[in-house]
C-alpha cells in the first residue's frame, strides 16, 4: 500500500510501521528490566538505570498516557515489573497481573486474599473506603515468588496475613501465614510483663524488603490510634516460618516504622535499617530498648533481631511532643556507606553506616551532615550519579551534589508542590539520559485530586520536561519506570506514560 492509504484496522501503514517497531523494541526491553521491590533496590536508591528507550529529548518530542489498566481498590503500593508483567496490589486485598507488552486491560490474573478492612475499623481516615493491601509486595525472581502482605477481616476477627504467591499464576507457593508476635516488655499495652501485637491496630506502610532469604515486614499505626508500636518481624522466604521479632519500644509506646510507604534497606553485610517515628526513647543507660525517633541498624543472628547500632537527633524529645516523626521518611543508602533520611520537620540527617553516632546532646561530631532541605519529608529521596534527589512538602525538587564533605545544593525546580511533596524516581541509560520523574498525590486533609506526574531533565532539574494528569490520587504514590513506560498508582486504576509515535 502507498503511504497514504489505510490498513484493514484504519491505521495508517507509516503509523503501523512505527507502532510495530515500538512495540518490539519494548518487548525487547522487557527481558531486561525487572523491578521487583520498592524504590528498585534494597538500597532505596530509586534509580533504574537500565532505561534504553526513555531520554529527555523523546520525552520532550511526545509523552503521555497511553493506556488505563482499572483495577477493584485505591493503589498505594508501588507497582512491580518482572517478566514482561506489571504486579499491581490494591487496598481491596487484590493482586493483579497485566500483560506490560500489551497494556490489555484484561488481566493475566487476579486473585483476592480476603475482605479488606474499613477505614472505620481503624478509626483512620487516610485510607478509604477500604484497607486491605498498602505496603509494596517483593518479589523473589529466582524463584518466582511474590510475597504479600495483606488485612482482612471476617466474623468480627481481624487478621494480617503473609502470602507466597507465584508470580506466574498467583496461586499460593506456600500455606498463609497469619502475623502473631510478643516480647517481653513493660509497655502501655503490656500483659503480665508481655507486649503483642495487635493485628487491629499495627498498620504496614513500609515497603517490604526481602535480603539474603528472609522477608522483613514492619509496623506503624493508624493516625496514631494507640495503643501501637514500631514491630520488625523476618520471615523464612521459602518456608513463611517466622525468624526473628523487634520492637521499637518494648517498655514504652508508639516509635512506629511507616516511612511515608517507603521501604526498610539493607546493606551489603545483610544490615537492615528502619527509621522510626515519634515515641518512647532510652537516653541513658547500656541496654536500650526503646527507640522512638531513630535511624536503626538491625541485623538478624540466629533468632534474634538486634539493634546493633543507631542515631538519633538530639532534639528527640521535641520532635516526638510535637509529632515530628523523623519516620516520616525511609533511608536510602548512597555511596560512601552514607544514610541519607529526612524528617517530618524538613531536617535531612547524612549518616555513616559504619559508625551512626548513637545520641548526644548535640548532632555535630554524630552525624556527618544535618540541614533543613524543606518544610517536611515524606516518603525517600532518589540517588542517581553522585546525586541526591529531594522534593519535600510545600517546596520545589532540590538536586543536590554528593560529595565527601556531604550534600551540597546544585540546582532547584521551577515547580512548587504541596503537603506532602513526592518520592522521584530516576531513569536512566546508565549515567547518561537520566529523567527525574515525580508524583504529586494529594493533601492528608484535602479533597480528591488528579495525580500529577512530572518529569525533570536529571543533569538540569529547572528544565520540566513533561507535565500531566492521571487517576485521582492516592497519597505517598511513587512512579514505576520500566522498558520505557512509567506507571503510576491511583484510586481504582494504574495509568500507563509512554512516548506517542
Amino acid at each position: 500500500m502507498g503511504s497514504g492509504q489505510r490498513s484493514a484496522q484504519g491505521v495508517p501503514s507509516g503509523a503501523m510501521r512505527i507502532l510495530v517497531s515500538a512495540t518490539l523494541a519494548i518487548a525487547v526491553a522487557t527481558a531486561a528490566h525487572a523491578q521487583t521491590t520498592a524504590q528498585y533496590d534494597n538500597a532505596r536508591t530509586g534509580s533504574a538505570t537500565h532505561e534504553t528507550i526513555l531520554t529527555p529529548a523523546k520525552v520532550k518530542a511526545g509523552f503521555g498516557r497511553v493506556a488505563v489498566l482499572p483495577v477493584d481498590g485505591d493503589v498505594y503500593a508501588q507497582p512491580l515489573y518482572f517478566q514482561n508483567t506489571l504486579i499491581v496490589a490494591t487496598e481491596n486485598n487484590s493482586v493483579y497481573a497485566f500483560d506490560a507488552v500489551s497494556l490489555s486491560s484484561t488481566p493475566l490474573w487476579h486473585v483476592n486474599l480476603g475482605t479488606p478492612l474499613s477505614f472505620r475499623d481503624v478509626r483512620c481516615p487516610f485510607i478509604r473506603p477500604n484497607v486491605g493491601i498498602t505496603p509494596t509486595p517483593v518479589i523473589d525472581s529466582a524463584t518466582g515468588s511474590i510475597y504479600v502482605l495483606a488485612r482482612s477481616t471476617g466474623t468480627g476477627a481481624f487478621e494480617q496475613t503473609l502470602h507466597r504467591l507465584s508470580v506466574h499464576d498467583g496461586h499460593d507457593l506456600s500455606p498463609p501465614i497469619s502475623i502473631h508476635a510478643s516480647v517481653p516488655g513493660s509497655g502501655i499495652d503490656a500483659v503480665h510483663g508481655v507486649v503483642s501485637f495487635d493485628p487491629l491496630r499495627e498498620n504496614p506502610r513500609a515497603a517490604l524488603l526481602l535480603d539474603r532469604g528472609v522477608v522483613y515486614l514492619a509496623w506503624a499505626s493508624s493516625c496514631d490510634v494507640a495503643p501501637y508500636h514500631g514491630w520488625v518481624i523476618a520471615y523464612d522466604a521459602r518456608t513463611l516460618k517466622q525468624r526473628a521479632v523487634f520492637n521499637a519500644s518494648p517498655d514504652g509506646a508508639d516509635a512506629g516504622v511507616w516511612q511515608g510507604d517507603a521501604g526498610l534497606a539493607a546493606d551489603g553485610a545483610g544490615r537492615v535499617y528502619a527509621v522510626t517515628g515519634n515515641g518512647s526513647f532510652d537516653t541513658a543507660g547500656t541496654r536500650r530498648r526503646n527507640f522512638g525517633s531513630s535511624i536503626l541498624q538491625l541485623t538478624l543472628r540466629d533468632s534474634t533481631l538486634s539493634v546493633t547500632d543507631f542515631f538519633t537527633p538530639w532534639n528527640q524529645a521535641t520532635l516526638t511532643s510535637d509529632d515530628e516523626d523523623l519516620g516520616s521518611s525511609g533511608p536510602v543508602l548512597v555511596p560512601d556507606r552514607l544514610i541519607v533520611v529526612t524528617g517530618k520537620d524538613g531536617m535531612t540527617y547524612l549518616v555513616n553506616q559504619t559508625g551512626m553516632g548513637k545520641f548526644g546532646t548535640s548532632d555535630q561530631g554524630r552525624a556527618l551532615q544535618s540541614l533543613r532541605t524543606s518544610n517536611g519529608g515524606f516518603g525517600a529521596a532518589a540517588y542517581w550519579n553522585h546525586t541526591v534527589y529531594l522534593w519535600g512538602s510545600d517546596d520545589v525538587l532540590k538536586a543536590y551534589a554528593l560529595s565527601n564533605h556531604g550534600l551540597t545544593l546544585r540546582e532547584s525546580s521551577p515547580v512548587k508542590a504541596t503537603d506532602p511533596g513526592s518520592t522521584p524516581t530516576v531513569s536512566a541509560n546508565g549515567e547518561r539520559d537520566g529523567i527525574v520523574w515525580t508524583i504529586e498525590t494529594r493533601t492528608w486533609n484535602g479533597q480528591d485530586k488528579p495525580a500529577v506526574l512530572h518529569a525533570f531533565d536529571a543533569a538540569n532539574v529547572r528544565d520540566e520536561i513533561f507535565r500531566g494528569t492521571g487517576g485521582l490520587a492516592t497519597r505517598f504514590a511513587i512512579p514505576t519506570v520500566a522498558a520505557g513506560r512509567v506507571y503510576l498508582g491511583a484510586k481504582g486504576e494504574v495509568d500507563v506514560f509512554g512516548l506517542r509515535p
